[in-house]
């Protein structure tokens, strides 16, 4: 069977297929590079025109991310990371990767999951320069298209089945659009909703402090190391919190808390989504004494309420509240309550 025959796959179907992948829409470009490769090993595309045309496809949609970045900061890597259930704890690896690597990191971020959807909009975020963006991220593209359509070119032979599912897809793909478009509906509402019930269940920072200061059996949870920032040491909190990562309290491990004791969670993020999302899981998990700190710390803050560096050990809150979190086996989670 000669798979020119196959499939007509043509310049314009490749770019719009990368582009669309490279905006997070569930386009199998790999296959599409690598049946191009095939292609082109039988002469109906050409290996540089196909290369080329998937290099800017990648460069306009990383593009985008990037100047969205660089416009709304790192609420454009929250939004992204929002849509699966360990995407803030990707997107906190995701910035130590870049702050270790800069924007070398660009020409490898795409072989490894997680990490080519967040690097543009936070190389944006992190005030990346923009021609030195540009050229290490046309350099990962290349080497990403490349190596997909040499992987077809070499396997040529063997891709018959290939190109002929691929020319299957069309109508798979528009089910799966349509699925995807529902899911994202679906866990868009579902913070919506969740943010809309917590309203009810959130306390302001005038009336924490009040009761923090009347010795309420209140352990107050600091999710700020979700929030984007490197050195979660020098970054100031509630005096008496723990700060821990959500991931823990995301997850279906144990979490035990005694009746009378309040659990007043708090993050950055001016809506509350981090502490929302935690207080959700929480809620699930049987714990129903779970409160938000209505504006999070920018709110208690602005109220010139105390601020400190020196938190509460896991240890400490746990002995004092009875409280009992999953254990986290990586002190890059921050620790959990034992």
């Amino acid at each position: 069977m000669n798979i020119g025959h196959t499939l007509t796959l043509t310049y314009p179907m490749i770019f719009l297929a990368v582009f669309a992948n490279q905006l997070c829409l569930p386009i199998p470009s790999v296959l599409f590079l690598i049946t191009a490769g095939a292609l082109a090993k039988t002469g109906s595309l050409n290996l540089e025109g196909v290369i080329l045309v998937g290099v800017a496809g990648c460069i306009l949609a990383d593009g985008a991310w990037f100047l969205a970045g660089r416009r709304w900061g790192y609420r454009i890597v929250r939004g992204l990371s929002a849509f699966s259930m360990n995407g803030q704890d990707s997107a906190l690896k995701a910035r130590r990767f870049f702050a270790r690597r800069g924007l070398s990191v660009l020409t490898i971020a795409k072989f490894v999951p997680g990490l080519d959807v967040l690097m543009p909009p936070l190389a944006g975020t992190l005030n990346g320069a923009t021609l030195p963006f540009l050229i290490f991220d046309a350099a990962g593209a290349f080497l990403w298209s490349a190596g997909y359509c040499f992987v077809g070119y070499m396997f040529a032979d063997h891709l018959e089945v290939v190109a002929a599912t691929l020319g299957r897809l069309s109508g798979l793909l528009a089910i799966l659009l349509a699925g995807v478009l529902c899911y994202l509906l679906g866990r868009a509402w579902e913070l919506l909703d969740t943010i809309r019930q917590l309203r009810l269940r959130t306390i302001s920072p005038a009336h924490l402090n009040d009761k923090l200061k009347a010795g309420k059996k209140i352990a107050v949870l600091d999710l700020l190391n979700v929030e984007g920032q490197e050195n979660t040491a020098a970054i100031p909190g509630i005096p008496g919190a723990v700060r821990i990562s959500p991931a823990p309290l995301l997850s279906s491990a144990r979490v035990r808390v005694p009746p009378d004791v309040q659990i007043v969670l708090y993050c950055a993020s001016p809506n509350q989504l981090a502490s929302a999302r935690t207080a959700v899981a929480l809620r699930r998990k049987g714990i129903s004494n779970v409160w938000v700190l209505q504006g999070g710390l920018k709110a208690w803050r602005e109220l010139g309420l105390p601020l400190t560096t020196d938190l509460s050990s896991p240890d400490e809150v746990g002995a004092r509240f009875g409280i009992k979190l999953p254990e986290v086996e990586s002190r890059s989670h921050i620790l959990g309550l034992a």
